[in-house]
């Protein structure tokens, strides 16, 4: 496939392109600044522009078969995380190409907790509480997004670190995966294979799925 990476730098996004060229997929990064170093990998090809603005997606997106965005703002900046997702939807709309995003872990539901989600939990830290309510609104934005918009949103689990690539994990839809502990792990090496098994074959169109150990 030809795939566009939106965050391909980031903690996630440089996983997601590890993954990707190991399945022998082309991509192309995006960068807001290609004078910046970036330590992409020299197979991948770079674009320029910016995920908020949708002429610069439309472009970025034209002749690709998917598009993933894997951006995470800085603290203090999470309003950016909802324009970046507008601008992701109307750039895309109507040119049949693919969009995969990775969100957040704290609108899933926990388990037998009668519809509380993770980010509702007294124990959440208050210092998530801003990204949590942008990737909550991220979501709201993908559900109510025009028909014409094949997306697929991927939350993962509570505790999302860097680690090794199993590629065993569980996933599931929106209520939070624990394991027989009460913990709920994934590493970003892991995520990017959920990821990618599920841009290869289909199975959560225009839903949000998660995985998790």
């Amino acid at each position: 496939m030809h795939i566009t990476v939106f965050g391909a730098t980031g903690n996630v996004g440089s996983r997601v392109v590890t993954e990707a060229l190991a399945r022998h997929h082309r991509i192309t990064a995006v960068l807001r600044d290609p004078a910046k170093p970036h330590g992409l990998p020299a197979a991948v090809a770079l674009g320029v522009g910016d995920a908020r603005n949708p002429e610069d997606v439309a472009r970025l997106a034209a002749g690709q078969d998917l598009v993933i965005t894997a951006t995470r703002p800085a603290p203090g900046s999470e309003h950016e995380l909802s324009a970046a997702t507008r601008g992701l939807l109307a750039g895309l709309a109507g040119t049949g190409v693919r969009l995969m995003a990775v969100g957040g872990a704290g609108s899933l539901t926990l388990p037998g907790r009668g519809g509380t989600t993770l980010a509702d939990d007294p124990g959440f830290p208050a210092e998530l509480q801003p990204i949590a309510r942008a990737c909550r609104e991220q979501l709201d934005l993908y559900r109510a997004a025009d028909p014409d918009v094949d997306w697929t949103y991927l939350s993962p689990a509570a505790l999302l670190e860097p680690g090794e690539r199993t590629g065993r994990f569980r996933l599931g839809r929106d209520e939070l995966l624990v394991d027989a502990e009460g913990a709920s792990v994934i590493s970003m090496e892991d995520l990017a294979v959920a990821l990618l098994d599920e841009a290869e074959q289909p199975a959560h169109r225009r839903t949000r799925f998660t995985a998790a150990y």
